[in-house]
């Protein structure tokens, strides 16, 4: 007759392995373990076979202290306020350092090459750049 297995007989497998070693890191981190006994646990932990040998390994253990909460976020420094001009002013931004980007790109690989320096036809793109700079020290699009 099949009698039903007891919990302490049954299989582990290596995710279960891998929960208790990681409760043993903590305990290390807390200060419960030194790292002789550390290891020493960890190879019995990876030779268990069933939960009742894994349970042994951190039986004499208790729960480590809870961690101490994270440090408050500073704001993250904003360029460009949430508003209307905000948003504009960064996708204006954007198209404008992306053109820019992508005519120096090609400048180079044009004087390349030629093997000498090309006009350097981006440089008509400042005064867009320019406005972009006065609107923007305006305060329009910038955070209060």
């Amino acid at each position: 007759m099949n009698e039903p297995v007891r919990t302490e007989e049954l299989r582990v497998s290596d995710v279960e392995r891998r929960v208790v070693q990681d409760r043993l890191h903590r305990a290390v981190g807390a200060g419960q373990l030194d790292l002789h006994e550390f290891d020493e646990r960890v190879q019995a932990v990876w030779a268990a076979r069933t939960r009742g040998e894994l349970d042994r390994v951190t039986r004499d253990l208790p729960e480590p202290p809870p961690a101490p909460p994270p440090p408050p976020r500073e704001p993250r420094h904003r360029v460009f306020s949430d508003t209307g001009g905000g948003t504009a002013m960064r996708v204006l931004t954007t198209v404008w350092a992306s053109i820019v980007a992508v005519n120096v790109v090609v400048w180079l690989l044009v004087s390349l090459g030629d093997g000498g320096p090309a006009y350097p036809w981006f440089i008509w793109f400042a005064p867009s750049g320019a406005v972009l700079a006065v609107l923007y020290a305006t305060g329009i699009g910038r955070p209060r």
